[in-house]
């Protein structure tokens, strides 16, 4: 977990509080090849927080500040995805202009679903994860 900064509260354990969400996802490894590669990816992308970025495992938090992470070089990478994890993104195109421009690659460019926009995209080291936003393309 990210070590506590002047504007987030620790819980007694030392976990920050944004992170101690009884049944909400707080944490998560992404699997990857080249950890600083998918790190630079991440922030490029998506906005990511990256902490310690020179280091064999960064770690991330996310544009909404409730999950956090690391890319791991010890898990299999998600090139078939069995959980298919979407993050949500303000301008669908300009997402998929930035994974293309990065390194990614898109799997199924946007479609609607219902007043949504959906996409799926493989990072720099193969994993499939999705992208959606809400309104108008």
């Amino acid at each position: 977990m990210t070590p506590t900064d002047d504007t987030t509260q620790a819980t007694e354990t030392g976990v920050e509080d944004r992170l101690t969400r009884p049944g909400a996802i707080s944490y998560l490894h992404i699997p990857a090849t080249d950890t600083r590669q998918a790190a630079t990816f991440y922030e490029a992308v998506f906005g990511w927080t990256v902490h310690g970025h020179d280091s064999a495992r960064p770690g991330f938090d996310d544009g909404g500040g409730t999950i956090s992470g690391a890319w791991m070089t010890t898990q299999e990478i998600s090139r078939e995805p069995g959980l298919l994890p979407y993050i949500y993104v303000e301008h669908i195109d300009d997402t998929v202009e930035r994974i293309e421009a990065n390194g990614g690659q898109i799997v199924l460019p946007p479609y609607p679903e219902g007043n949504l926009w959906v996409s799926t995209f493989r990072d720099p080291s193969g994993n499939v994860l999705g992208v959606w936003h809400a309104g108008p393309r």
